[in-house]
This record gives structure tokens, C-alpha cells and sequence, in this order.
């Protein structure tokens, strides 16, 4: 769901690009498309690895790893490539591979909203609704659909920007709807904590006590995934809704929000092994195994 100002630059003259634009961009995309490689495949070999976090949520968390693994493996690579080379070929596969692998990145994440919102709002019924068919199902959908709308860069290129404006607006207002509704659940059940730690004994104030942590640090995890992806799409949407309507108004400065945009795939893994425990053990645990096998080999 990047790279679209590559397609402005090409009609515009490839010539008129700054090379200090080049550079920066290239330098920007190497340590992001290494960090993305390296971080996605250990979260996916550790998910894969670990039984015990194979669930249905966890469905989710190996399609982005496997999205923004593409990003990381194909994305940055023609990016780069487009950078240094100018080669017009590479326009059709980079802007729809582009689109396709950014855009499962960003309807997984909200995905993942709406999959911690109904584990929070109705806890009692969440095995029963979120399973493990239903979320294969959604997961497929996301890819189905990102492909298929990406492939509107071949028939008009307003209806690719507006495509992309499109899919980013109902993803941040899907994602802002859920977070607004966590965090009120979370504020309800620490007010209902609140009130049971005054009438309850000692004893069962330590489990209370636990129960609002949880509470908070769920709550806090969901606010800073969504910030992030605010963050690294918001600029992305300006610059397409722009685009949309202002073609002409295309400059060199776009190309760093195409950056931002890649940037999500190499911040998702390490956001997620850092907010989440048994996560980040078991990716610390494969990166050993794999390490020292490695160092066995040699």
C-alpha cells in the first residue's frame, strides 16, 4: 500500500529527482528491510515452534508476520532497486506488491483490533465466537481482497489512490472504534475492581489486584499498537488523498512516506515480542536454537 509516488515520478521525469532523495531513501529502506526479515521470520519460527501459542489469535499474528515478510523480502528489495536503477519495468510488480503485502499488514493489524475488543467485551463467548475456522477464513479474505485491489493500478490510477485512501480510512476507523470501546471496557473493569477490593476480604484483594494489572496492560499494549499504525499510515493517507485529486502536485518529499509506510512491517514484530511475554520468550528461544545450531554447522 506504498510506493505509489514511484508511478507519479515516472511520468513526471525520473531525471528530476534529487540524487540526495536517492540516497536517503535507499540508506532508510536497508536497516528497515533487515529488521523486518530478521524479526518476522523469528516470530513466525517461534509460533510455529511453541504449541502453546498456537490459538486462533495467533492465526492472525502469522499472517502479518508473513505479510510483512514479504514486505521485507520483495517490497524493500524493488523499492531499492526502483531508487537506484529508474527502471520503469519495475513500476506494475513493485506498486502491486506494494499495495498487497502493506494492505493484509494493515487489515490484519485491524484485524487484531477487533479480536482484542470482542475478547475483552464478551470474554465469556470469545472461544466460541473467534474460532479457529472463522479466523482462517477472515485471514483468507484479507489476502483475497488485497491482491484483487491492488490490481486496480491496472485499470485507472485514481481508482488505485482512492483504493488505497479507502482501505486505509476504514481500517484506522475500524481500529479507532475498537480501541475506543477497549478502553472504556478496560476503565468499566477496574472501576468494578475497584469497588470489589473494598468489599472483599485481604485474601481475594491479591487476585483483584492481578486482574487490574492485566487490565491496564492490555489496555496499554492496544493504545501503543494503535498509535504506531497511525503513525506509519497517516502520511500515507494525506499523500494519496493529495494524489488522488492533485496529481500534478507530486514531489520528491511523497518518497519518505512510502518509507514510513514499509517502516510498520519491521516495528510489528518487535512491538509485539516486546509487549507480549510468551512471545518474546519463545522468539528469544528459537533465536538461541538457530544461533547455536548455526555456530554447531560451522
Amino acid at each position: 500500500m506504498a510506493n505509489e509516488s514511484v508511478a507519479l515520478s515516472g511520468s513526471n521525469g525520473n531525471n528530476s529527482r534529487p540524487e540526495t532523495i536517492v540516497i536517503i531513501n535507499c540508506v532508510l529502506n536497508v536497516p528497515l528491510l533487515i529488521t523486518a526479515l530478521i524479526g518476522n521470520t523469528l516470530m513466525l519460527a517461534a509460533i510455529l515452534r511453541t504449541p502453546s501459542l498456537r490459538s486462533p489469535s495467533t492465526i492472525l499474528l502469522c499472517s502479518l508476520a508473513v505479510s510483512d515478510l514479504l514486505v521485507g523480502s520483495v517490497v524493500h528489495p524493488l523499492y531499492i532497486s526502483h531508487e537506484i536503477t529508474k527502471n520503469a519495468s519495475l513500476h506494475p510488480v513493485l506498486l502491486t506488491t506494494a499495495f498487497a503485502a502493506c494492505g493484509v499488514s494493515l487489515l490484519t493489524m485491524t484485524t487484531i483490533s477487533v479480536d482484542r475488543f470482542l475478547a475483552l467485551q464478551y470474554h465469556m463467548r470469545y472461544p466460541n465466537l473467534m474460532t479457529t475456522h472463522r479466523v482462517m477464513y477472515a485471514s483468507a479474505t484479507i489476502w483475497f481482497i488485497s491482491f484483487v485491489s491492488s490490481l486496480s493500478y491496472f485499470w485507472s490510477r485514481n481508482a488505485y489512490y482512492s483504493s488505497i485512501v479507502a482501505n486505509i480510512v476504514i481500517c484506522l476507523l475500524i481500529s479507532t472504534a475498537c480501541y475506543i470501546r477497549i478502553f472504556r471496557t478496560v476503565r468499566l473493569h477496574q472501576l468494578q475492581i475497584h469497588v470489589q477490593q473494598q468489599a472483599v476480604e485481604r485474601l481475594n484483594s491479591a487476585e483483584s489486584n492481578q486482574n487490574m494489572q492485566h487490565s491496564k496492560k492490555s489496555a496499554i499494549n492496544t493504545f501503543i499498537f494503535y498509535i504506531v499504525t497511525i503513525m506509519c499510515y497517516t502520511p500515507m493517507f494525506i499523500q494519496m488523498s493529495i494524489l488522488a485529486i492533485y496529481p500534478q502536485f507530486w514531489t520528491n518529499a511523497w518518497n519518505f512516506t512510502d518509507t514510513l509506510a514499509f517502516m510498520n512491517s519491521s516495528i510489528n514484530p518487535v512491538l509485539f515480542c516486546w509487549r507480549l511475554r510468551e512471545l518474546r520468550a519463545a522468539v528469544t528461544k528459537t533465536a538461541r536454537h538457530m544461533f547455536c545450531k548455526q555456530t554447531e554447522e560451522n
